[in-house]
């Protein structure tokens, strides 16, 4: 507010005058100072030249509420001294113009200022609380440099795995060849009039060549640029790059590369791109600090990831979510178990109750947390943290819980990292993240409007994504799904949430092959369950992109499932790619005459059971997968 005083000798930039005794002035000072940089001087008001420069200021008027001095002579104080101080640095214009705008506002924010003012000590408390010893404005170069090499390792490590598979996935004799795919695709857009929409509708590189070679040449690209990422040289282009070439991947690998996960690592690493800076090779100690909306955007991702995660389980209306029993039945039928999974089945029930209720806690609460100021945030990242490197101990997921942990970093500020790492190691990562010291201030004006339009997007899908994990449906997000379902094919902005209904029961299919129909030979897979004594494994960050497919598909029926009669097609024909998929072959002088798969029950055996006989599972007969089928039958 105004408090009507004009004095005779205006400065010539504004001034904050502060109560230089109080130490919640003296922290929040701080922190604006770090806002406002060289526009506006700050002068305590117990300095003797205050009451020499500007006599016209009362004293009362400078114990009960900060004062500012504009350049014109007028005064002002309260919160609209505060909202026309920020004003001059970055993010604070819109509450300045909402003041002058808003009678109402301008009367709540006074109302909180003089709450505020008579209560320094508890908001002092409070502050220290929630911020600890300092409020200094927070950096993330320190989480960006961490963020982008870990990024860079999780690409590596993705386009490594699928490098080791893809000829049995998507190659020429594979299970879904992408070159068959993109014929049809051709013939298809062609017949429907489809332009150039088509890049957009089937987003690759395979549009200029789907051969074999050509697949390996894109994973080839992608784990090199994801190798020029970790050791810092032209991370942007290098982010965009990879984004690009994982996305061409995705789209032609169709079910193989279908999984969350996959989405996860698209959507992180388009957002990234606006976060890295952009130079070839970025100098320590100038490097631009990120735009705070791309922090921002990070966050949201964060948020939605988790906190829909934990909505979908309670939406799905399944019983065991409900009951807190789910964890009794998820150790030994998710995908692929560790060892540790084995141990963690084992647990009494009221113990999987409560982890239950503990990882709902987790899921529906922390993520908040992450928008709350330092010491919050790092509650609620810690406990993101904990729950991934649990779901990491006891199944293989993937390079899923490495992209959630790398989030956590992404958006806890440098002064939080800093404080978690021994000093040595955070004084020789310093020589390459950086002070922040740059000869633009921060990242190019071209970057920030580019981010601006990227948020304007994500973030409305990304809340209508959310309200749908809860069962939310409103008319008034009809523009947003109309703009989410325009760039669905992108796989940029997705929605979350794993196991939304728990699997109680654990099929596994069991593929055979005959010479004569009568004596049958099982393939064995590397990682999924099968032989009942072999210990459940550690795979992950690589993923066998074959035995997830195996478990997705005893939940249905082959008819459902292409690729699986594709798969059982190349048995028959022994197609070499396909069968280094699996751990030996049965048949290696020639391809069986038959195929056909069985399903089984499997369960992890109890402690006595498996202290008796080795085995980690036991199983039964369920029934036929598969009928016995020949190459006859493929019209071969």
């Amino acid at each position: 507010m105004s408090v009507g005083v004009r004095v005779a000798s205006p400065p010539s930039k504004p001034v904050v005058i502060y109560d230089g005794d109080c130490d919640f002035c003296w922290l929040w000072i701080r922190r604006w100072q770090q806002s406002t940089g060289e526009a506006i001087d700050y002068l305590p008001s117990q300095d003797a030249g205050v009451a020499t420069r500007f006599p016209e200021i009362a004293r009362e008027d400078l114990d009960t509420s900060v004062q500012l001095v504009d350049r014109d002579g007028q005064v002002y104080g309260g919160a609209q001294a505060v909202f026309r101080a920020l004003a001059t640095g970055p993010g604070w214009r819109l509450p300045h113009r909402a003041y002058e705008a808003s009678t109402v506002f301008a009367k709540t924010t006074e109302a909180a200022y003089r709450v505020v003012s008579h209560h320094r000590n508890v908001f002092l408390r409070l502050t220290r609380w929630l911020w600890g010893s300092q409020v200094d404005r927070p950096t993330h170069l320190l989480s960006r440099w961490l963020f982008l090499r870990a990024l860079g390792l999780l690409y590596l490590a993705a386009f490594l795995s699928l490098g080791s598979q893809v000829d049995g996935l998507i190659g020429h004799h594979g299970i879904l060849p992408a070159d068959r795919f993109m014929a049809a695709l051709r013939q298809q857009y062609a017949a429907g009039g489809i332009g150039l929409d088509r890049f957009r509708l089937a987003p690759t590189q395979a549009w200029f060549g789907a051969s074999d070679g050509f697949l390996h040449w894109q994973i080839a690209a992608g784990a090199g640029v994801a190798l020029l990422l970790v050791v810092g040289i032209a991370p942007a282009p290098c982010l965009a790059l990879a984004w690009l070439l994982y996305l061409s991947l995705t789209t032609v690998s169709r079910e193989f590369l279908g999984f969350q996960w996959d989405n996860l690592l698209l959507e992180v690493g388009f957002l990234a791109i606006f976060l890295a800076p952009w130079r070839l090779w970025p100098r320590r100690s100038c490097a631009a600090p990120p735009a705070r909306l791309a922090v921002a955007l990070l966050q949201v991702l964060l948020f939605k990831l988790m906190f829909s995660s934990g909505c979908v389980k309670l939406a799905s209306g399944d019983a065991s979510w409900r009951n807190l029993t789910a964890l009794s039945y998820h150790y030994q039928n998710q995908p692929l178990p560790t060892w540790l999974g084995w141990y963690a089945n084992q647990l009494p029930l009221w113990l999987q109750k409560f982890s239950c209720g503990a990882m709902f806690a987790i899921e529906l609460v922390a993520p908040f947390l992450v928008f709350a100021p330092r010491r919050p945030r790092l509650l609620g990242c810690g406990l993101l943290a904990l729950l991934q490197v649990l779901i990491a101990l006891t199944g293989n997921y993937a390079f899923f819980n490495g992209l959630t942990l790398a989030l956590c970093v992404a958006v806890l500020d440098d002064l939080t990292l800093k404080r978690m790492m021994p000093g040595r190691l955070a004084y020789r990562l310093s020589r390459f993240w950086g002070s922040g010291r740059d000869p633009g201030g921060g990242p190019a004006r071209w970057q920030r409007r580019a981010t601006v339009v990227v948020a304007a997007v994500v973030v409305p899908i990304s809340l209508m994504q959310v309200s749908f994990s809860w069962g939310g449906t409103y008319r008034w997000l009809a523009p947003v799904e109309a703009m989410d379902a325009w760039l669905r094919p992108l796989r940029t902005v997705s929605g979350y949430g794993l196991f939304a209904v728990m699997t109680t029961e654990r099929r596994e299919i069991v593929v055979e092959g005959s010479d004569d129909g009568v004596v049958w030979l099982p393939y064995a897979f590397k990682y999924k369950p099968g032989d009942e004594r072999r210990q459940p494994g550690f795979v992950a960050p690589h993923q066998p992109r074959l035995d997830w497919q195996m478990w997705f598909a005893a939940l249905g029926d082959y008819r459902d499932n292409v690729w699986f009669v594709n798969f059982c097609l190349r048995l028959l024909q022994g197609a070499p790619q396909v069968l280094t998929l699996l751990d030996g072959n049965p048949f290696p002088q020639h391809a069986p005459k038959r195929v056909r798969a069985q399903l089984y029950r499997y369960d992890f055996t109890e402690s006595a059971e498996r202290r008796a006989t080795g085995a980690w599972w036991r199983r039964e007969p369920a029934g036929t997968y598969l009928p016995s089928i020949a190459l006859s039958d493929f019209g071969r």
